[in-house]
């Protein structure tokens, strides 16, 4: 009793919360409260498998899937304020009235004692003789649910579905631009060298060696060139040397300086 008088008034706000946010993501996030606060009333009242169900299904799958509808669809606060269908709202506050009347109807003909517990009805085990209602006595309530679901899982699907407006480009397609691209823009054509090919070093600050054996200056972020942080020839002399057999003093330089310095500080220019 005292889990639900502390978590009867947390659920009764949520609640009335999903009906006056403006925002469908603050909308399900209070939906989440809702449903956490029943699981732990299902755990009080000794229904584990209720329990495990409502944190599992309907907090970790089927609201994850309200947010990643939210997400797709992309609905926004200004939906709401657009009746797409006449009468929609006179409707809606209609329902309200009569289930709130409804509600508090039945909530005059409660009468309140101690909790008793499932302890009668999992004598044969709580999992069992849920089973037992579901296909028996509940059996048609539960088929309703099941097509319930489907229908709102197909309806997600049809909300998300674009229609494409251009072509999808084939790798012929792709190809010609990356080309046009160079010819125009001067854009690489592939993809960037990747950095750390010296020998035993694989890191971002480490340049790539090119067949020549000088750095690669494309294969180190700009970023790390403006700080002065690549690892210049010289620091890596020993497996450069192990690597093209060529001395580091040999080696192609800049202006006195390392290659990929040099050209690295060039593009940050």
């Amino acid at each position: 009793m005292i889990a639900f008088w502390v978590l009867a008034p947390i659920m009764v706000v949520a609640a009335l919360g999903i009906l006056f946010v403006r925002k469908a993501v603050h909308a399900a996030l209070l939906l989440a409260v809702v449903m956490i606060s029943l699981a732990v009333l299902y755990a009080v009242l000794d229904a584990p498998f209720l329990f495990a169900v409502q944190i599992i299904v309907y907090t970790g799958a089927i609201l994850m899937l309200f947010l990643f509808v939210l997400m797709l669809v992309g609905v926004d606060a200004s939906d709401s304020l657009v009746e797409t269908i006449r009468g929609q709202r006179l409707l809606a506050w209609s329902a309200g009235i009569v289930f709130a009347v409804v509600l508090l109807v039945g909530l005059t003909q409660l009468t309140l004692g101690s909790a008793a517990g499932l302890d009668a009805a999992n004598e044969g085990g709580n999992v069992q003789a849920l089973a037992d209602l579901l296909f028996s006595r509940y059996v048609f309530a539960f088929e309703t649910t099941s097509a319930l679901l489907i229908t709102a899982a197909v309806g997600a699907m049809v909300l998300a579905h674009r229609e494409r407006l251009t072509p999808k480009e084939t790798q012929a397609d792709i190809a010609a631009r990356r080309v046009r691209d160079f010819g125009e823009k001067g854009a690489h054509l592939g993809p960037l060298p990747p950095p750390g090919v010296y020998a035993r070093h694989n890191a971002v600050d480490t340049p790539a060696l090119l067949p020549d054996g000088s750095p690669a200056s494309a294969s180190v972020s700009r970023v790390l060139a403006a700080r002065g942080d690549i690892r210049s020839s010289a620091a890596l002399a020993d497996d450069v040397e192990e690597l093209t057999g060529q001395r580091v003093s040999e080696m192609p330089e800049t202006g006195g300086k390392d290659a990929a310095t040099a050209t690295s500080e060039e593009d940050v220019h």
